[in-house]
């Protein structure tokens, strides 16, 4: 592959960009420009392009903070993102090529969060044998709860008997455009529980659903006129992923939650490839949170791994 190099991303090269990650073998929604950059003022782009001569072959994702490269520090994962033509022995020179240009910048390391493996539409594992070969270090697992759809496994008895008891409560679960009113409840959550903020504050998570109608959704249980319960999903074309899940006191009292979840696993998304609660652990990985992860293995979910890793740039 004589022909490869490697181009810094530039804003006019946004649609060339965007259409690219549509048409990957292991891109999401996340990665579109306008997804990527809310949060600009608090990263420096630092996004590659990589031509096999004139054919755009792969993208990073990539931010640069002093002298490290992120791929991406503002988002849950990162790495190359490829076409379907990505083959084993093209990485291996994308990561030689990587590591060279680089180094010209004086860049030292590359925090390198690789895409898991249920948001791949084919196999797209190439990046992780790259990394193994330039002895890259694993300094990161994460364990998310997944469900297989299409094997999925019953609930627990105990989340059987909640949503039948929920199902009595007379309450309305349904898409909604109240994130405002969602996030206040999650605030309230996390504030009590743990003492921290969300990720996204209210007015963010409304523009991001804004701009992504289609790919960001919330879906909630109503009392009356009170939502009582919500979960904000990314969707992408292979795994729903539950972003946000938050109940107020009522209702937690009324099950309103695991009402929600039924709705979602056994009915909106019955026929997505993956139904993806999340992680559940802490402290770069090494803390597993027993509680948060029983409770979504209770509704028929099991460990996938989010990996980070670390490559030193010689």
């Amino acid at each position: 592959m004589n022909g490869l190099r490697i181009v810094r991303y530039e804003d006019t090269q946004k649609p060339l960009w965007d259409k690219f990650i549509a048409e990957s073998k292991n891109g999401v929604f996340l990665f579109y420009r306008d997804y990527m950059e809310y949060h600009s003022d608090r990263f420096s782009d630092f996004s590659l392009l990589f031509y096999d001569d004139n054919r755009l072959a792969a993208v990073v994702p990539a931010n640069i903070k002093d002298d490290i490269l992120f791929s991406h520090g503002g988002l849950t994962f990162g790495g190359v993102i490829s076409d379907y033509k990505m083959k084993t022995a093209m990485m291996l020179e994308i990561f030689d090529a990587l590591k060279q240009y680089l180094k010209a910048y004086r860049i030292v390391k590359v925090v390198y969060k690789a895409v898991p493996h249920i948001y791949h539409s084919v196999p797209a594992e190439e990046d992780l044998y790259a990394l193994f070969l330039h002895n890259a270090t694993i300094v990161r697992r994460d364990v998310s709860s997944t469900i297989l759809m299409k094997e999925k496994m019953a609930f627990s008895k105990g989340r059987r008997w909640a949503v039948k008891k929920s199902r009595s409560s007379d309450l309305d679960v349904r898409g909604s455009s109240d994130f405002k009113r969602f996030m206040a409840i999650e605030e309230d959550n996390l504030r009590n529980k743990y003492g921290v903020k969300p990720t996204h504050s209210a007015d963010e998570m409304e523009l991001l659903a804004s701009r992504f109608p289609e790919n960001i959704k919330l879906f909630a249980a109503y009392k009356g006129d009170s939502m009582v319960s919500g979960v904000i999903v990314y969707e992408n074309k292979n795994v729903a992923h539950t972003q946000y899940i938050a109940s107020t006191d009522e209702g937690k009292e009324l099950f309103a939650g695991d009402l929600l979840l039924d709705f979602l696993i056994n009915g909106q998304y019955a026929e997505k490839r993956y139904f993806d609660f999340g992680i559940s652990t802490e402290k770069e990985g090494r803390f597993l949170n027993i509680g948060l992860i029983r409770q979504k293995e209770e509704f028929g979910a099991r460990a996938v791994v989010y990996d980070t890793y670390e490559l030193e740039i010689h």
